[in-house]
């Protein structure tokens, strides 16, 4: 069987690729272990030197690789570009950090002496998904190569160029062979590779379905696991807020990444007072979108991903308006040559309808009247997920309240989700658990191990 590239926004196969068998795969495994015992010990100044030519190689070759996202997903270059740049950062934040985060901590018990030290696992499996295709594998490697593990890269489907690149990067900037291998090959063979004793943890970002399935395996082979699954932020608009700000951050917070993304504002929940005004203000500036050619770096909104999940999200949004949901603006699929959905908006929504309940991947907002601040609160932790939520007004001290009631693993106040490589990233309820980033990310997938001397 092929893996292919195929560009969503002419829908024609740029290039086809043969996926590794399980002979492939299991050299690559043993490879992985035979470099772990040395890299393990390798210190962490030739780490850092390793890992800042990762940033180097990152920043020098920014366009180039940022193509390869676009042509791959359809992320509009600007943005494509700004991930690997970001990546960069990560790369030097872990480069610069380890050491110091990893430092063996003195505790003061009835022993002569008693420590922690933090050793690597070995082998980390990541299972990593196309939406961002370099951020979500240097987010997971960076940290866990520092450490001192060594990682094997199963990425989604739809992005071989992109796995292959990333390979390429740790290659180029002198890591030694099996540091770091990429693995063409389909979600089907992902649980032999967890089987495989060698393996020692797995790291998923991608749905909810697929986390239970590499949950319920790592779990079976009792191995460390890591999932950041979906999410359907909340994007809380106060009624003291400034409506002209919150709808213009409303657009970059739902449309980033073309809306595929776990952490793009999803459900715009708004005060009574204001929730015609803000509808109006975000119906204009979602109208005035621009659409087209990823490549074109004045281009707002690309295509989706694939076109199975265009047709996917249009069934959501179809499924909604017979259920009673309102058309604000959009509600379709795009007469152009590649993977188009319109700039949408819906309201009237209510529990049981897709736009209510269900992660939504793509350009479509979902807009609920809320009655007051305890509705607002109701609704925002109504979700099954818990990734992350924003707070939109001018009295931080309420905000901060509303803060320590939402369930969710951040919460940005006047100010979109993002991820920083200084803070810890991550989900509660369905969106999965661990953290990644900070030195919270970095100590996932080592041994917190206890020495006691007397």
């Amino acid at each position: 069987m092929s893996i292919q590239t195929i560009n969503p926004f002419t829908g024609k196969k740029i290039k086809e690729f043969e996926q590794h068998n399980i002979t492939d795969i299991n050299i690559s495994i043993s490879k992985a272990e035979e470099c772990f015992k040395q890299w393990r010990n390798t210190s962490f100044a030739r780490r850092k030197e390793l890992m800042l030519n990762v940033a180097k190689i990152l920043k020098e070759r920014n366009k180039k690789y940022g193509e390869i996202l676009t042509l791959e997903m359809g992320k509009p270059i600007s943005q494509a570009v700004a991930e690997i740049e970001k990546c960069a950062l990560v790369a030097e934040y872990y480069a610069e950090n380890a050491e110091t985060i990893l430092k063996e901590e003195r505790i003061i018990t009835d022993a002569s002496e008693s420590y922690v030290r933090f050793d690597p696992l070995g082998v980390i499996l990541a299972v990593m998904p196309w939406n961002f295709p370099f951020w979500q594998v240097f987010r997971f490697a960076s940290p866990a190569l520092m450490a001192g593990n060594t990682c094997l890269l199963k990425h989604a489907s739809n992005v071989p160029m992109s796995a292959l690149a990333i390979e390429e990067i740790f290659n180029d900037a002198g890591f030694p062979e099996g540091a770091f291998k990429t693995l063409l090959i389909g979600s089907d063979l992902v649980e032999k590779i967890i089987d495989n004793p060698i393996v020692k943890a797995v790291t998923l970002t991608g749905s909810e379905d697929a986390g239970k399935k590499v949950a319920s395996c790592a779990g079976k082979n009792l191995k460390k696991v890591v999932l950041e699954l979906g999410g359907s932020d909340p994007f809380i608009v106060l009624n003291d807020a400034d409506i002209e700000v919150a709808a213009e951050a409303a657009v970059k917070g739902r449309l980033i990444n073309n809306g595929e993304s776990c952490i793009a504002s999803k459900r715009f929940i708004v005060e009574a007072k204001i929730y015609e005004l803000f509808r109006d203000a975000f119906r204009l500036k979602f109208k005035n979108v621009k659409i087209g050619d990823p490549m074109d770096y004045q281009t707002e909104l690309g295509p989706i991903a694939r076109k199975d999940l265009l047709i996917e999200l249009d069934a959501q949004v179809k499924r909604s308006i017979e259920m009673g949901a309102s058309v604000v603006t959009g509600g379709e699929v795009l007469d152009l040559e590649g993977y188009f959905y319109s700039p949408t908006i819906l309201d009237n929504l209510k529990p049981g309808m897709p736009a209510y309940d269900d992660e939504i991947f793509g350009p479509v907002a979902s807009l609920i009247n809320a009655e007051d601040e305890n509705d607002v609160l109701r609704i925002a932790n109504s979700s099954e997920f818990g990734l992350g939520a924003s707070i939109w007004t001018n009295n931080i001290t309420r905000a901060k309240e509303i803060a320590a009631e939402i369930e969710s693993g951040s919460v940005f106040i006047n100010g979109n989700v993002k991820s920083d490589p200084r803070l810890p990233f991550g989900g509660v309820k369905k969106s999965g658990f661990g953290r990644e980033l900070s030195h919270y990310g970095i100590k996932e997938f080592v041994n917190i191990k206890s020495v006691w001397i007397k």
